[in-house]
């Protein structure tokens, strides 16, 4: 059993046989991979076509699941169910919706609009950009399984507390009247066909990657960067065990970030391959995919600074804590 897991680990995930060919491939046309740009070309282009082929592989089965679940349908599935429940539940179906902070917010924003209770809305609007499948995939081709998994419960968790402690609070008077004076329109979804929905998936791989190419090529590319050419000393400094601010340093440093989770994983990739500790890279990771400049711009609009600048605090302590959690037990996850 172990030595199947490896080979899913190595061979399907990581694609390590990717990475063979890339150096045979480099290493034929002349290019010396034992300098500093020739390891850098190598993880540039094994990293780039890596994720673009898990991303496209795993939009398509995502977006499949997701035509099940549009919006008024969602809408109907959490408005039965109450307190702590609802809470779970919002979370979860956050996980197969948009993969960034941004695309979730409008949905966040009409689930406010028809009447959800608000700590419901925000626990949707947390795990969305933090937990989706896709990030489990993706954490599990370069951290392992025991990483992926702990990373997406612990963020289901703080989803669901981060919720509830919005709702208890009663924080309704905080929204937008916009928002909160907007008529329900509810508008039934046609029955899709499989062959809609195998058209629909297509649809979604085509735009999504259209959208967030450019951010793996950049977050790639900063991965090769740091992997090859940031000395090791100076990222172990930083974010390292001998720094016990590293964990909120890296939240600091991810929130003037946007991207969404393709781009920033070879970013944490290479951190920590240069000595920063497994929670304080987390931590970079879901600050980045959570609490990113442009989309708390964006979810201004639609709450007071009040309800926003909550927002901000529950994720951010959560976010630190989870790191410190994670470096604590980095020896046994990885």
């Amino acid at each position: 059993m172990k030595n199947i897991f490896l080979f899913i680990q190595d061979e399907i995930l990581s694609m390590n046989w990717l990475n063979f060919i890339i150096g045979n491939l480099l290493n034929s046309l002349g290019i010396n991979l034992n300098n500093k740009i020739g390891q850098s070309l190598q993880f540039f282009i094994y990293d780039t076509i890596k994720i673009t082929i898990l991303l496209c592989i795993l939009i398509f089965f995502i977006s499949y699941i997701q035509s099940y679940f549009p919006p008024e349908r969602t809408k109907k599935i959490l408005s039965r169910f109450n307190g702590i429940s609802a809470n779970i539940i919002s979370a979860l179906l956050g996980t197969v919706t948009p993969f960034c902070s941004c695309s979730s917010i409008p949905l966040f924003i009409g689930f406010t609009s028809a009447g959800l209770p608000l700590g419901v809305t925000f626990s949707f609007l947390i795990s969305s950009p933090m937990v989706d499948l896709g990030s489990l995939v993706l954490l599990m081709s370069i951290f392992g399984y025991k990483v992926a998994i702990a990373y997406v419960i612990i963020g289901l968790i703080i989803a669901i507390i981060g919720g509830s402690i919005i709702e208890k609070m009663h924080m309704e008077k905080y929204v937008e009247d916009f928002i909160k004076n907007a008529n329900d329109i509810d508008i039934s979804s046609p029955t899709l066909t499989k062959k809609d929905r195998i058209i629909y998936a297509k649809e979604q791989v085509v735009g999504t990657l259209k959208k967030v190419f450019i951010y793996i090529i950049v977050g790639v590319g900063i991965g090769a960067l740091i992997h090859n050419y940031i000395p090791q000393n100076w990222i172990e400094n930083i974010l390292g065990g001998n720094n016990p601010f590293g964990v909120i340093i890296a939240t600091i440093l991810g929130i003037p970030i946007y991207a969404d989770i393709f781009g920033v994983i070879p970013i944490a990739e290479a951190l920590l391959s240069k000595g920063a500790l497994l929670g304080t890279v987390l931590s970079f990771m879901m600050a980045v995919t959570t609490l990113s400049l442009p989309s708390m711009i964006m979810l201004k609009k639609a709450i007071k600074p009040k309800l926003l600048a909550l927002f901000i605090g529950i994720c951010t302590f959560g976010i630190i804590i989870v790191g410190y959690l994670f470096n604590i037990f980095n020896s046994f996850l990885l």
